[in-house]
């Protein structure tokens, strides 16, 4: 049950609840966080029980007597283990340098954070208060109080010795104090003083209003705004006092100063902490309330109010109820306020929570306006804010949020910024779907930006919808600043965009063949315009060949063969590259252009004419026999002239065109005839080189004594010997090729026989399905009783014996009818059946 309730109350304690003053329509002053990182792993072992704040650090003091420094997000830089009870108070001096702490067992501390500077002092009493010189680091101002039973002042004197000295006594213990310059303001059970460290007089004092209250269980609030004006909270009581300078005529035995209170007002509730927020107060109140379920009075949640101070009351700004960890719990004295000068930071500090609240600026009350729809109230003030500022981007992008859906506050906000020369920074900002304004506005920054940038005119037509304005309006613009600069190719590339948006493709496409444009062939693609590139075929190729030709062919149902063809008549470089990519294609398709292809290939690309030639069946001969003597084509000849059959002509044109022995060798070869060789060794008698590449080539193909048999004596033939030695090694590896062919030969036939007679050396299955293949009656009688002879041979066809002809007697072998008489060699009876 404990844990469902510690369950419940940690659930209510964490809980991000609005404050009472967020549900209504009020904007509030100050927006809050807690201080997490390394305070919330203080505050889940220990307990916060007082703090002070430094411009560079903040000051934590715990209940088990440590003292933590910590950064402005709460991470723990330093630790001291001052005492094993609660501290009660920390002071720091102005440089942050010097630190006094005291505690509940009567300790005091005075030590330097950077040097090694250091005061000890234990009390018999607890010791509630400590408060170091503000110019502490200074050396003629080693001064700092303390305050139980006595205000103490400590001053550092002759050989580093410290002299207590009794400020006040006698009116209970002291239960604040705060240093101002030389001023000194302490509260005790009777009420508030200040002392003047110059004159080392007190100049006043401020009675408690309500004595009723334990002093220990509320105790005074004490600030000081400035080092004039000390600001006092005790009970529901807030008191504004100025110190002032007493007139020399007025001095007479009384102090050079004196005090005025300037304003004076009650609060609803019990305050626990003072801050001063420009004219104005920040008030940490203690509030308890009657409970709803139980009608038994109960802690509430504290509230921390704005005021504004008048002479008799108070005017409330705002007002926010705190949902601090474990406030169920707390007492007005758990509570403490401090804040940071300069920065308009406050820390709301209990023992198991701290709470930064901070001033909200311009951007917060921009998304809390927005947050609750208040376009209108402000919004308009806030964009006209920025362009007065010249942040015309900013008030621009602001639009967004603040004019939302509203489509005449989007068309009044776009005439101010055209009224002040800046409508191009609205432009990326204008809605284009869900709220659509009028095309009128949209066609208006188009023509801005076509006046003075092309670039931003081209870029907004791209990412705009064609259908915010109308495109006709805007084409005529751009046809008109065209005739200025014709040659502009963005104002083209833009027109072709405008052109394909009102699906004039064929427009569109006629500038981008113009540009060149990458993207000529995904617009022809996407919107089907084949129809309208029959006559572009030229531009479309010379732009880009490849792709051009891949599309033509990809489409060939659209644009046809002959089409293309005719429409690249004149410029036949083009029409063999469309022609030569068909042809890779398919060698059938463009069949009827192969004669034509023939000069293509001689004129353009010869390389590819002889793969040409033997890859095509559709070529004529006679025409390409033609065209290649005319241009004196040896290899194409060649090849031409075997295929016509004339190969010795060929032959003779390798020899004497070519003089490579070594082609008219593989040409021989290839052709493999007897004569071609005659002819070959014929030519070749009488050249030395030619009868050394025959000696090393011809091994194989001719023996080569008809070649060594008819070379002159005498004749000096280049490396004779190697060509004799290869022919020798030749023969010896053709023999050996032989014997091991031979060797393989027999092991394979030995090897086949052996399991074909495994085979035939098997049983045949004989039942009554099998038929006699002479008479088709079947093999085996009906009656099993009767004798009979079944001959089964093993190409497995069966005879009754009495069907089969009289064997030879010469021969007794029997062979099957069936299989002589289809020439399948005869095979030989394997099984007789008798019985």
């Amino acid at each position: 049950m404990a844990e469902a309730e510690e369950k419940e109350t940690r659930s209510h304690e964490e809980s991000t609840d609005e404050s009472e003053e967020d549900e209504s329509e009020e904007e509030p002053k100050l927006k809050y966080e807690r201080l997490s990182n390394g305070v919330t792993e203080i505050l889940q072992k220990d307990a916060a029980s007082c703090m002070t704040v430094h411009e560079k650090f903040l000051a934590l003091g715990t209940h088990y007597g440590k003292v933590y420094l910590l950064d402005v997000q709460g991470n723990i830089t330093q630790k001291f283990d001052v005492s094993p009870v609660k501290i009660n108070q920390i002071s720091l001096d102005e440089s942050g340098e010097h630190m006094g702490v005291c505690s509940e067992d009567g300790k005091v501390q005075v030590f330097g954070l950077y040097s090694a500077e250091e005061f000890h002092e234990t009390f018999d009493c607890p010791i509630k208060i400590v408060a170091v010189h503000p110019h502490f680091v200074r050396s003629h101002f080693k001064q700092f109080v303390t305050g139980g039973k006595k205000l103490l002042l400590y001053e550092r004197g002759w050989m580093n010795r410290w002299k207590p000295s009794v400020l006040h006594e006698g009116e209970g213990n002291i239960r604040n104090v705060k240093w101002r310059g030389h001023l000194i303001a302490w509260a005790n059970n009777m009420g508030v003083k200040i002392l003047d460290m110059i004159s080392k007089q007190r100049i006043t004092n401020v009675p408690r209003d309500d004595i009723s209250l334990r002093p220990d269980m509320y105790p005074c609030s004490l600030c000081w705004k400035d080092n004039l004006t000390l600001i006092i909270g005790w009970g529901n009581s807030v008191k504004v006092c100025s110190v002032k300078e007493r007139h020399a005529s007025e001095m007479r035995d009384l102090p050079n100063r004196y005090v005025e209170i300037v304003f004076q007002f009650e609060t609803e509730f019990h305050i626990s902490g003072l801050a001063p927020l420009c004219d104005q107060l920040v008030v940490l109140s203690y509030v308890k309330e009657i409970s709803e379920k139980t009608e038994v009075e109960c802690c509430a949640r504290p509230r921390l109010d704005i005021v504004q101070p008048l002479p008799e009351s108070c005017e409330e700004v705002s007002s926010d109820a705190l949902t601090v960890r474990g406030f169920q719990e707390n007492e007005c004295r758990d509570y403490h306020l401090e804040y940071s000068e300069g920065e308009s930071l406050f820390y709301i500090i209990s023992p198991r929570d701290v709470v930064v609240a901070k001033e909200r600026d311009q951007d917060d009350h921009i998304d809390w306006l927005l947050e609750k729809k208040k376009y209108e109230d402000i919004g308009l003030a806030y964009i006209n804010h920025l362009m007065e500022k010249g942040e015309y981007d900013l008030a621009a992008r602001k639009c967004q949020k603040i004019l939302g859906k509203n489509t005449d506050l989007w068309e009044f906000e776009v005439y101010k910024f055209k009224e002040i020369g800046h409508l191009k920074a609205i432009s990326r900002y204008l809605p284009r779907r869900d709220p659509v304004l009028k095309p009128l506005i949209y066609e208006m920054v188009l023509h801005e930006f076509l006046e003075s940038d092309y670039e931003g005119f081209a870029t907004l037509i791209k990412e705009w919808p064609g259908d915010l304005y109308n495109n006709t309006i805007i084409v005529q613009a751009v046809v008109d600043h065209l005739k200025k600069d014709p040659q502009n190719r963005t104002l083209l590339r833009t027109l072709a965009e405008l052109y394909t948006y009102d699906q004039r493709y064929g427009r569109a496409l006629e500038i981008y063949l113009t540009l060149r444009h990458k993207d000529v062939f995904q617009l022809i693609h996407k919107h089907n315009l084949f129809s309208s590139i029959r006559d572009k075929i030229v531009l479309l190729m010379d732009f880009d060949a490849e792709k051009a030709v891949d599309m033509l062919l990809d489409n060939e149902d659209k644009i046809s063969i002959d089409r293309v063809v005719e429409e690249l008549e004149n410029r036949p470089e083009l029409q063999h590259v469309y022609l030569h990519k068909l042809f890779k294609r398919d060698h059938h398709k463009g069949q009827r252009y192969h004669e034509k292809q023939i000069s293509l290939y001689a004129e353009y690309d010869r390389p590819n004419l002889l793969p040409f030639l033997r890859d095509s069946t559709h070529c004529p001969l006679e025409k390409a026999l033609e065209i290649c003597q005319q241009r004196n084509f040896v290899e194409e000849t060649v090849y031409l002239l075997s295929r016509m059959g004339n190969s010795r002509s060929a032959l003779k044109m390798i020899m004497e065109e070519l003089h490579d022995v070594d082609k008219a060798i593989e040409f021989a070869k290839e052709q493999d005839d007897g004569e071609l060789w005659e002819d070959l060794i014929l030519y070749s008698i009488d050249k030395p080189p030619f009868i050394t590449g025959l000696l090393n080539n011809i091994g194989t193909h001719v023996d080569p004594i008809l070649l060594i048999h008819r070379i002159k004596e005498g004749m000096e033939i280049p490396n004779l010997r190697d060509s004799l030695v290869k022919i020798l090694q030749d023969y010896n590896l053709q023999i050996l090729l032989r014997e091991g062919c031979k060797k393989i030969l027999v092991a394979d036939s030995l090897s086949l026989l052996k399991k074909m007679h495994r085979t035939q050396m098997k049983g045949v299955l004989v039942d009554e399905e099998n038929i006699c293949e002479s008479c088709l009656s079947p093999i085996l009688p009906s009656d099993a009783s009767k004798s009979f002879n079944v001959v089964v041979f093993h190409c497995r066809h069966m005879f009754h014996k009495e069907c089969l002809p009289v064997a030879n007697t010469v021969s007794p072998v029997q062979f099957c009818n069936i299989c002589s008489a289809k020439h399948r060699g005869p095979g030989s009876a394997i099984l007789e059946m008798k019985k």
